[in-house]
């Protein structure tokens, strides 16, 4: 069974960066395509980010492209989610997620088998 753990939130100020961190253990981590959602207050559950079994190919929302990096670390099987200029619409408790797709597939949530507990992020103006 696949856990993911997810760290680095907090609370930070509008136009600051930060960097998001989801570990992977207990089954395949490589064999997992990733990706990060987040659910702010009152609002459904949206995709943000996608990374690829490989490392070689990602998706961004548009809400986040230019602003948001994902990338993976295959030896320390851990996925980034790295956020710049950061805005309190950014505000949301953030999710990784793990798709057994070789391929980001889109952000259907059914798709991702595992799930992380979650990190806040919460970004003041």
């Amino acid at each position: 069974q696949l856990q993911l753990v997810e760290s680095g939130g907090g609370l930070v100020r509008s136009g600051e960066s930060l960097k998001l961190s989801c570990v992977g253990s207990g089954s395949s981590f490589e064999h997992y395509a990733i990706g990060w959602f987040r659910q702010a207050p009152g609002k459904e559950r949206e995709g943000v980010s996608c990374i690829n079994v490989g490392g070689d190919a990602t998706i961004y929302a548009d809400s986040v492209k230019g602003r948001f990096t994902i990338s993976r670390d295959k030896a320390k099987n851990t996925v980034y989610l790295e956020m710049d200029e950061i805005s309190p619409e950014d505000t949301a408790v953030y999710y990784c997620a793990a798709d057994l797709h070789y391929y980001c597939q889109g952000y259907v949530p059914e798709d991702y088998a595992h799930w992380g507990q979650g990190t806040q992020v919460t970004v003041s103006s």
